[in-house]
């Protein structure tokens, strides 16, 4: 029964339902790759990869910073710190994790697989990125934006510009959300000597920074419509996220960051799920 509750545990510990932020994103690039609904068996790959990876990242996030989430009060309480599993579970839970993102890769095409070592490496060096750089919101950005990348090369074994583009919105999109998530542990980060956007510019200007990236998502979002030759209904997706992106960050202020967390967890997840379904709905109908 041990190890049951230390894999229970550990997928708590990750968040594993948060696998939905991006897994949205991966499965539109797949649907504008095949110009419809992709085939199944690359979907449930797709799908296998998405889970092996960010399980590979969040639990290595984890083991990386145990150290520093048992010194934050708001963190201190997780799995690894709190001793409800042990670092041995951890590492193997991310070594087995790595390796089930490797098989997906090596299931769908050569390039997935050649890529799929060096996509693991920035994906787990993200956990060391607020050690050395105030810009770590960024490279977490590319982290969940290589979904819709790999996603494309999945399909078609190649590059375009599209799942580029789809990249770089999802990059702004989470670092945007990522800057507001940061706000709560300025103190923190001051004390222990971390790097974040809040710490280096204050809270109201990081907050300006988060908007003016999700503005300039919304941008990239329209672009990518006009490109593809999508119709009104990914228009009406796209005023959809604008508008849960504005009532995102009405319920933060820099003098009040009470309501971060819904913020974070809940309109993100709605932001993703819109844009999949309004895509989706005007590839296939």
């Amino acid at each position: 029964m041990r190890p049951l509750y230390s894999l229970k545990t550990t997928l708590e510990m990750i968040k594993f339902e948060h696998t939905l932020f991006a897994l949205p994103f991966a499965l539109l690039s797949a649907v504008l790759a095949s110009g419809g609904l992709p085939n199944a068996s690359k979907l449930l790959w797709i799908l296998i990869a998405m889970v092996g990876a960010r399980s590979a990242a969040m639990a290595f996030n984890r083991i990386a910073d145990r150290r520093i989430d048992g010194l934050n009060p708001r963190t201190c309480m997780r799995a690894l710190p709190a001793g409800q599993v042990s670092l041995a579970f951890a590492v193997w839970f991310t070594v087995g994790s790595g390796f089930l993102f490797i098989i997906a890769a090596h299931q769908l095409n050569p390039l997935c697989l050649w890529l799929s070592l060096p996509v693991l490496l920035i994906l787990l060096l993200y956990s060391y990125t607020k050690r050395f750089t105030n810009y770590s919101h960024l490279f977490l950005g590319l982290c969940l934006g290589l979904a819709p990348l790999g996603a494309w090369i999945a399909i078609r074994g190649d590059i375009k510009f599209t799942p580029i583009l789809l990249c770089l919105i999802v990059l702004l999109w989470t670092a945007g959300f990522d800057i507001i998530y940061a706000c709560q542990d300025l103190e923190f980060d001051l004390r222990q000597n971390l790097c974040s956007i809040p710490k280096r510019f204050g809270v109201k200007t990081a907050l300006r920074l988060s908007s003016a990236l999700h503005l300039i998502m919304l941008m990239l979002l329209v672009v990518l419509s006009f490109l593809e030759g999508l119709s009104w209904i990914s228009f009406l997706g796209i005023f959809l996220v604008s508008c849960l992106l504005w009532y995102e960050h009405q319920l933060v202020r820099p003098n009040d960051l009470s309501k971060v967390n819904a913020a974070f967890f809940s309109v993100n997840g709605y932001i993703s799920v819109v844009l999949l379904i309004a895509v989706g709905l005007d590839k296939l109908i």
